[in-house]
């Protein structure tokens, strides 16, 4: 079997002359986990410039869910570039986005009709879909209720209903009115002091008793807006029965329901969306990420009831663009014909279980939570607290070991690896992970 392979110590030299010129050249507003300077990619693996071959758990944050350059994928790519690369849907008509449209339309929970808006990116799908429902109710509906620790993107829409970090929002004031936050049912670390189950989820009732009976009015919300699992919050992941109490919810005061899938969606859990392992339905279901295996394209998928914008009020120059659409019909047929949200199932059940042994043997690790290959480890000190500290020293070790794995919230590891993965390179990984963290407490 193909390991990690480390030739020169990374950041080698090649690497060092582009991050050189990247920060002499580009905004710097992005803060990189670490220095890596990619070459290729190929299935699990990722190659830098200074030749250097690390085993990816990442997916170039979540997105290729089929692994890097599949070969279908690639050949799609090819075919419908040969054909023509752009000719703007929002003004005519091509047959790839109507094809992908019925494939969307039949991988989406919900037997109803539904209809489908294509965008390039996930900040892009959360302001369709912010259009989309205050548009629905033709201005009776103005509010959206989001959560605090969310993240949904970094336009001036979705980051009106992002709050997952201050330094997302800081100096970029004011946001988009009408949008108010509950917290996210963050069961270990409970903003409400509770302990699940006792708490009965009182993070629902206190959106009811404490937000709608107090100063947000329930007829006048459009939506509220979720992600079924929270990716840059710290990949948590709700208690059972929070999503059946909040559809309830939504249908006693009339607004939808609104599920942000864009980094837990396209099989990333081992179902196609995160929402079905909690058994409701949303009215609509915003992706992108991994839904075109690197290619910009994104969508909202909703009830075809709610999805009548008018002609004119919303659009994209490039949102279903034919190759990339070409790439997203390839990517859901390689997922269904190599049977990857069963391996996601599999070899993620195995990588929980081998994360809790390791908990037992290193205290550090506070929880391990997650559905599928969207798995979260949360270091904390020995007051429980997050371990930010802890959590850079481990990712920057693994790094010099041949793993790629980044962070998530203050200090969750985030492990999302390509769904091809096989149990034998998920141990080869975690042992890697294993011994950074141990290394990295040595290193405080």
């Amino acid at each position: 079997m193909m390991k990690p392979n480390i030739v020169v110590p990374p950041p080698g030299p090649k690497s060092m002359e582009i991050v050189k010129k990247d920060s002499e050249l580009l905004m710097q507003s992005f803060a990189r986990w670490y220095p890596l300077v990619v070459k290729r990619a190929y299935g699990v693996w990722v190659e830098d410039v200074d030749g250097n071959v690390y085993l990816d758990f990442n997916s170039g944050i979540a997105v290729t869910n089929v692994g890097h350059a599949h070969p279908k994928v690639v050949q799609a790519i090819k075919e419908q570039a040969e054909k023509y690369l752009h000719y703007s849907l929002t003004d005519f008509l091509y047959e790839e986005p109507v094809k992908l449209a019925e494939r969307l339309s039949k991988i989406t929970p919900g037997a109803f009709p539904k209809k489908v808006f294509y965008t390039n990116s996930g900040t892009e799908s959360i302001e369709a879909a912010i259009k989309t429902a205050r548009g629905h109710f033709r201005g009776t509906r103005p509010y959206i209720i989001a959560f605090a620790g969310s993240f949904h993107g970094r336009t001036y829409g979705s980051l009106s209903l992002t709050s997952s970090k201050p330094v997302q929002r800081r100096h970029l004031g004011p946001l988009l009115p009408g949008v108010y936050h509950a917290p996210y049912p963050y069961c270990y670390r409970c903003p409400f002091k509770q302990k699940y189950p006792e708490c009965n989820t009182w993070c629902v009732d206190f959106i009811e008793e404490w937000m709608l009976k107090k100063y947000v009015p329930p007829e006048e919300v459009a939506a509220v807006v979720i992600e079924p699992i929270a990716g840059e919050g710290g990949y948590i992941v709700p208690p059972p029965e929070f999503f059946k109490r909040l559809r309830e919810l939504a249908d006693k005061y009339g607004f939808l329901l609104i599920v942000d899938e864009v980094q837990s969606g396209m099989g990333r859990t081992g179902k196609w969306f995160a929402i079905e392992h909690f058994g409701v339905t949303p009215d609509i279901i915003a992706v992108a990420k991994g839904i075109a295996s690197g290619l910009p394209l994104g969508a909202i998928i909703g009830k075809a009831e709610v999805m009548d914008l008018p002609p004119g009020s919303h659009a994209s120059t490039f949102g279903g663009n034919p190759v990339s659409c070409a790439a997203a019909l390839a990517t859901i047929q390689v997922i269904e014909e190599e049977k990857l949200l069963e391996n996601a199932t599999r070899v993620g059940e195995y990588a929980m279980k081998r994360l809790r042994e390791m908990q037992t043997e290193i205290p550090a690790i506070g929880d391990v939570r997650g559905k599928g290959l969207m798995i979260g480890a949360e270091l904390v000190t020995e007051k429980g607290e997050p371990h930010t500290k802890l959590l850079q020293l481990t990712l920057d070790t693994a790094f010099k070991k041949g793993l790629l794995v980044i962070g998530a919230g203050q200090s969750t590891i985030r492990i999302a690896p390509p769904l091809i993965i096989t149990q034998e390179q998920m141990e080869t990984g975690l042992s890697i992970l294993e011994e950074s963290i141990k290394e990295a407490q040595r290193k405080l």
